[in-house]
């Protein structure tokens, strides 16, 4: 992040990531497609993002297995990041690099956990 992100509203409210979802992730974008699919089988197992205590959701961060509130932020130049209360594009954040009400791509802002997870392909599980 630059000295310079300002903070602006996220591009779409928490309610577009409330729900189960199957996830995988993949490091090259040839393998998108099939990292897609993956997602999809996940959903015998979802992940849960629910709503949180104040106006975040509950999500898990790299290398920690408890859930934390993540808030949906914005930057100047309209990007959208998750993750704790601090400037948008924190290291600690992930940029959510697309989303729709049945897809989202989002990667760690943080060099190293980027290399070390990919980009994760989330697909909303049906029902």
């Amino acid at each position: 992040m630059s000295a310079t992100s300002a903070a602006a509203p996220a591009a779409f409210g928490r309610e577009r990531l409330i729900g189960r979802w199957g996830i995988a992730s993949f490091h090259s974008d040839k393998d998108r497609r099939r990292t897609e699919s993956e997602a999809r089988a996940q959903c015998s197992l979802p992940c849960v993002i629910a709503k949180g205590p104040t106006d975040g959701v509950m999500m898990h961060v790299a290398d920690d297995a408890k859930l934390y509130e993540l808030r949906l932020k914005g930057d100047a130049t309209g990007k959208t990041y998750i993750g704790f209360e601090a400037p948008p594009g924190d290291p600690q954040d992930r940029e959510i690099l697309s989303s729709s009400d049945r897809l989202m791509t989002m990667r760690f802002v943080d060099p190293d956990a980027n290399r070390r997870y990919g980009t994760f392909v989330y697909v909303r599980c049906g029902g």
